[in-house]
């Protein structure tokens, strides 16, 4: 008997341990800095920076005037979630859904967004600058007055997009999809729109010196 129950006492241990989160799935679904890694939390005015939330679903979240600068966010879900003023600099959101994601001033220079679908998404004077948003879906956005120098678009999706007084100097758009895009007043010196799509396009008082494919 005492040897039966040993074996079986045994048996659930190394069960219990085949079963736990590794660190990272650990770190992912718990608590952060304070934090509550789930949809809908609250987590204003948190230190995240360098997290790794690689895949979670953070939508409607508030992370308003957090630090998520460097963390991990490929992915993710974040549909709807409100990030003003977070610092995302140099973060990682490549594929993370963003629909309607609130980035008001939030700072992502340097950022990887590449294939992020931001449909609708409101980033008015957003820093964006060296971001990279290649193949990322835009449509609808809105990025007024946004910072954007030297950010590569390439591919992405900007039908109707927002581009009112945005600073694109240097940015690029290539191969991009820019039908029907409001870039009246924006700063497009020595952008390059080779072979993108600008028909219905707006470029009205646009500054385009130096700028390749613009009307």
């Amino acid at each position: 008997m005492p040897t039966t129950r040993a074996a079986l006492l045994l048996a659930l241990c190394t069960s219990t341990l085949l079963t736990l989160p590794g660190p990272a799935e650990a770190q992912r679904a718990g608590n952060i800095g304070g934090c509550d890694i789930r949809r809908g939390t609250l987590c204003t005015d948190m230190n995240l920076n360098g997290a790794n939330l690689e895949g979670v679903n953070l939508a409607n979240s508030q992370f308003t005037r957090s630090d998520l600068s460097g963390a991990n966010l490929r992915g993710a879900t974040l549909n709807e979630a409100n990030f003003f003023q977070a610092d995302m600099s140099g973060a990682m959101l490549d594929e993370a859904a963003m629909l309607r994601t609130n980035l008001r001033g939030t700072r992502l220079s340097g950022a990887s967004l590449k294939g992020a679908n931001l449909r609708n998404a409101i980033m008015q004077n957003a820093d964006l600058h060296d971001a990279d948003l290649s193949s990322a879906q835009l449509g609808g956005a809105n990025l007024t007055n946004a910072r954007a120098e030297n950010t590569r678009f390439d591919g992405a999706d900007l039908q109707r997009t927002n581009l009112r007084a945005a600073k694109l100097s240097g940015a690029s758009f290539v191969g991009a999809n820019l039908k029907g895009a409001n870039f009246t007043r924006a700063q497009l010196t020595d952008a390059d729109l080779s072979g993108a799509n600008i028909d219905q396009a707006i470029f009205l008082n646009a500054q385009t010196e130096g700028c390749k494919g613009c009307p």
